[in-house]
Parts: structure tokens; sequence; C-alpha cells
């Protein structure tokens, strides 16, 4: 079974990147945006294929709730580190508790 949610978190990653890009001519927004979405994209391909498979689901997910978290922390605004950092928590959640599971 594809995972959807996955797929869905690579997406939300990936056009925010786009949309940051678009209203603020910030590439490395558009530039991080389209590496972590597609990381997280990749992630969710092999979790698809293999679901004990979530190394680099797992990876992602810390890499960005920490760079965001870490933004969040600073500025304060939820809209889009807050946002960013609370989906890729919730994605390392589901992960390890996947990976959890399945041993």
């Amino acid at each position: 079974m594809a995972d959807i949610i996955g797929f869905a978190y690579a997406a939300t990653v990936a056009t925010g990147g786009i949309i940051g890009y678009l209203k603020a001519g910030s590439i490395p927004s558009l530039a991080a945006g389209v590496l972590f979405g597609g990381l997280a994209g990749f992630g969710a391909y092999q979790t698809t294929n293999d679901p004990r498979n979530v190394s680099v689901t797992i990876a992602t997910s810390v890499v960005l709730s920490g760079l965001m978290g870490y933004r969040f922390y600073n500025s304060g605004k939820f809209m889009p580190a807050g946002l960013v950092a609370s989906l890729s928590l919730l994605m390392l959640l589901k992960s390890a508790y996947k990976l959890y599971n399945q041993q």
C-alpha cells in the first residue's frame, strides 16, 4: 500500500519551498523545499516498497524538524517554520512507530 501520508508530506515541503520563492524571491527556500521535498518523496517511495525501510524518511524528518524548529523558536512565527517543524515531528513519530512495530 502506498505511503500516502509520506507523499503528502513531501508535496507539502516542496510546495512550501516554491511558495517561499514566489512570495519573497527566496532561492534558498526554493532549493531547500525542492531538495527536502524530493528526499521525503524518495523516502515515501522506499516505504511504499518496503514498510521497514524508513531510514530516509526518518533522516529527512529529523533534519527538517531541527532546522525549522530552530527557526520557529527564533522567530516565534508559526508560518512556515512552525508548521513544517510540526509536520516533520509528526512524520518522525509515525516512521519511528512503524519501525518499532515492524520488528
